[in-house]
């Protein structure tokens, strides 16, 4: 494949540029904000990469696109792909991120944070003994790249990880990974459900009424994608006391609305998509990798499978 001409269209544009200028690439470049962005770039560029273009635009006036982030629904959720079109997406710390970002949540949770402050501003002396983190079960939703990072850093700290996926297939660091129609007689056993998986009309709204009567007194950890989630559903079952409390860093409608009732819940934590920022550096890493790998013809670790979605 012959790549001359490369849009970037990114809010970080200009920090892209600056990195990428560096590495004096023989490429023609136009780095742009997605506002800017016109259907003339796509006429120009033999590729595009991209985070998120809000706009509907024709993807296959270029050869690749590549995504600065690790999902890529905004590109094949419910729309058709060219196969013609290669298609790429970014991978780099984002399973270490997120790993951590849910270990940071589980130990707060077992370790009493919301009790203790509240017994401070109360001013009461109440040893409430912390939970071990080594007698904690995990149901992580997703056994790709992310997910097995995550389940890694669990389990290294004795956690037992079980694994949910399309396929079933079984993966390291899981226990036992079941597939998405054979694993609902594990929920209620679960300390705490993790969702990394990638937004297809296969897990569209998977995490809904049917699922949470299942579980019993869950930690609930949304990083995968906002309309994998029932909102509605999950407020019933925190106000049932099926879930415990929920901590969301995706949503379907983003920036989340003011109006939303999610913000009011008492066990509701709500953070803005930060578990898995890619830095300009390590878009740029991958997105070099990837064009050298093309160039080289040598295999893909990052190609999506337009059929699966991921």
């Amino acid at each position: 494949m012959n790549i001359k001409n490369i849009a970037v269209v990114s809010p970080m544009y200009h920090e892209i540029e600056s990195i990428i200028t560096k590495k004096q690439l023989n490429k023609h470049f136009r780095f742009l904000p997605e506002e800017k962005v016109t259907n003339d770039d796509f006429k120009w560029a033999d590729a595009v990469v991209t985070f998120n273009t809000k706009n509907n635009y024709d993807y296959s006036q270029v050869k690749w696109v590549h995504s600065l982030g690790a999902g890529v629904d905004r590109f094949l959720y419910k729309k058709k792909w060219d196969e013609n079109v290669l298609l790429t997406r970014t991978i780099c710390s984002f399973g270490q991120r997120i790993g951590e970002y849910c270990l940071s949540y589980i130990l707060k949770d077992l370790q009493c944070h919301d009790e203790f402050k509240q017994l401070n501003v109360e001013k009461r002396w109440n040893p409430i003994t912390p939970r071990l983190i080594n007698e904690q079960k995990v149901l992580i939703y997703g056994t790709g790249e992310i997910g097995q990072k995550t389940a890694q850093i669990l389990s290294t700290l004795g956690v037992t990880v079980y694994g949910v996926s399309l396929s079933g297939q079984q993966k390291q660091y899981f226990k036992e990974v079941f597939p998405i129609e054979g694993h609902f007689f594990r929920l209620s056993e679960i300390d705490y459900i993790i969702n990394t998986l990638p937004l297809t009309e296969k897990t569209e709204k998977l995490f809904n009424r049917y699922l949470f009567e299942k579980v019993a007194k869950v930690g609930f950890i949304n990083v995968g994608r906002g309309a994998s989630l029932d909102e509605q559903a999950l407020i019933d079952a925190l106000n049932n006391h099926h879930v415990r409390f929920a901590v969301l860093d995706v949503f379907e409608e983003e920036p989340l609305p003011e109006n939303n009732r999610l913000w009011e819940h008492p066990d509701v934590f709500i953070t803005p998509h930060i578990s898995a920022v890619t830095t300009p550096e390590e878009g740029v890493d991958c997105f070099i990798e990837t064009l050298m790998n093309i160039e080289g013809n040598t295999p893909l670790r990052n190609q999506v499978d337009i059929h699966k979605g991921f």
